[in-house]
């Protein structure tokens, strides 16, 4: 069977089976046995049984299930499970709301800013959403907030654990493609942070234009405002970079007087770990306390400290993280692995880490991980059947010899992405059609990608990844199978139905859409860090 026949074939055969409820995972295997025997005939299933084809199979989902990176995807569900269970984030929304509680939309700011912080401590989206539908949706729709900002607010801003490191996505679209994960980290900061401020920004226009859509809490008289507000807030930042700026400090000097940190040729010097970092961690140190001591006031800074002192677990764990990773220490499974310790350690100091949220946080990463690793054995054997069938070359000749320019390639590519987003997990799509499309755009003319700007050709592979990892934003919240609107519906109250959450995401779609436009015309945003 010519390789065109069977390449509609699976495609008509995805969606049928998907249709009926097969899981992904074993609708791929299906299917990749199903390419074999469409190429090489029903005799490769009673001759030789294992050799030849079924071989390479068996050698792709052994190349996939080895990679050393994968331990970290395990980890970071299970360090997500247990932040989930720990009362580290419900501090965390507590602090935040004491400093906007009287900030018009200040309920859906601090939402939008807790999300930022989770999916820089996990990169997990669907305890993120199911978090804040527990945290966040009661208390907005008790002040009256208006159902469909509340809504979109939670599973727009829950989903940015898919753009903000350490992204589960990127750490699979590097396995897959064989780029460096921590590059794809690096170039997506930028991109995330722009999408979480372009909900920040919609939130502020909508409130302002309608403000009945987010009501003033009543106010509470004793409650600290205006100037004694501020003061007590900068006492507070002052304060944890006095500790930080003291432990950084020792650190230095540790490193200095053992001679670690004496430079080496082909070595990278320790990040503010250098003898010539002490003269700056030793004036940090003296600024602030300078500032706790003579601006604020030891009452002040004591009294905003007791406010905002939920923040700080959140920081240690995303120093933690991405410290370890950006600083040389540790890679990217090691810091999973001191991520999972830190958030260990503070739930044991705060006495909240019992043996029943760790045994309910093991068994929510076994079922996740399981999911997550049967679509990676079913993917990985469709994707190498497809290419000993030849379907690579024939997609790529399809769409280079179609004589659409460089963007209109790129944005086939993305309408193929936003379509199959709406009905299959981003595992598979990963799996199963990135090995066709990269090398695509790996040979596309490099000065054409881009409409202002252009990106350096060592950096195709990562701006193609970050852009992917933008669709799968809006695929998260895409009817009829976006994944956030199951989530937030399994915590929300019950008068709320799965037609009203899609309903309230749509703006935020509009968003993302944006968002992806800009990846797309402008790519230097995405490699300016590199």
């Amino acid at each position: 069977m010519d390789i065109g026949t069977i390449s509609l074939i699976l495609l008509l055969g995805m969606f049928a089976l998907l249709a009926i409820g097969m899981p992904l995972g074993f609708a791929s295997a299906f299917l990749a046995v199903a390419t074999l025997v469409m190429k090489f005939g029903p005799e490769l299933l009673f001759s030789r049984f294992g050799m030849g084809p079924f071989a390479v199979l068996g050698q792709s989902i052994y190349r996939q299930l080895v990679n050393y990176v994968l331990i970290s995807v395990p980890l970071f569900i299970f360090m997500a499970a247990l932040l989930e269970r720990c009362g580290i984030a419900r501090d965390m929304y507590s602090s935040l709301n004491v400093w906007m509680s009287r900030t018009r939309g200040g309920i859906a700011f601090v939402t939008s800013i807790m999300a930022v912080i989770m999916a820089a401590m996990s990169g997990i989206i669907g305890g993120e959403v199911v978090l804040l539908g527990l945290i966040a949706l009661p208390q907005m729709l008790r002040l009256g907030y208006n159902q469909n900002l509340a809504i979109g607010t939670i599973c727009a801003s829950g989903s940015l654990g898919t753009m903000i490191p350490p992204s589960i996505v990127l750490i699979f679209y590097g396995l897959v493609t064989e780029t460096s994960i921590k590059a794809l980290f690096t170039a997506s900061f930028l991109p995330g942070f722009m999408l979480a401020s372009f909900y920040i920004i919609y939130i502020f226009i909508r409130t302002r234009m309608n403000p009945e859509e987010a009501p003033l809490p009543p106010e509470d008289p004793t409650a600290p405002a205006g100037r004694e507000k501020s003061l007590m807030f900068l006492g507070f930042l002052s304060r944890f970079g006095m500790w930080v700026s003291a432990a950084l400090f020792l650190r230095a000097l540790f490193f200095t007087v053992t001679g670690m940190n004496t430079i080496r040729e082909g070595v990278n010097p320790i990040p503010l770990g250098m003898a010539s970092d002490l003269p700056w961690l030793a004036g940090a140190l003296v600024l602030f306390g300078v500032i706790v001591f003579f601006i604020v006031g030891r009452e002040r800074t004591a009294k905003g400290w007791e406010m905002g002192k939920g923040l700080v677990a959140p920081t240690v764990v995303i120093g933690v993280v991405l410290g370890s990773i950006y600083g040389g220490i540790t890679g990217i499974t090691e810091a999973a692995g001191m991520g999972v310790i830190a958030v260990f350690v503070i739930g044991l100091m705060r006495r909240e880490m019992t043996f029943e949220i760790v045994w309910d946080a093991v068994m929510r990463t076994l079922k996740s991980t399981g999911t997550i690793i049967w679509v990676t054995v079913g993917a990985a054997a469709l994707a190498a059947a497809y290419t000993l069938a030849g379907g690579p070359t024939y997609v790529a000749n399809m769409i280079v010899g179609s004589d659409l320019p460089t963007m209109g390639v790129i944005l086939l590519m993305m309408f193929i992405f936003l379509i199959m987003g709406m009905f299959m997990d981003w595992v598979g799509i990963v799996l199963l059609i990135m090995p066709v499309f990269l090398p695509i755009v790996m040979r596309l003319p490099v000065d054409e990608i881009g409409w202002f700007g252009s990106v350096a050709p060592e950096y195709v592979a990562i701006w193609f990844g970050v852009v992917f990892c933008m669709n799968m934003q809006v695929s998260f919240l895409s009817p009829p199978f976006g994944p956030a609107a199951f989530y937030l519906k399994s915590v929300a109250p019950a008068h709320i139905s799965l037609t009203d959450i899609f309903r309230g995401f749509l703006p935020f779609i509009g968003i993302q859409l944006l968002a992806l436009l800009v990846l797309l015309a402008w790519p230097p945003i995405v490699t300016v860090l590199l």
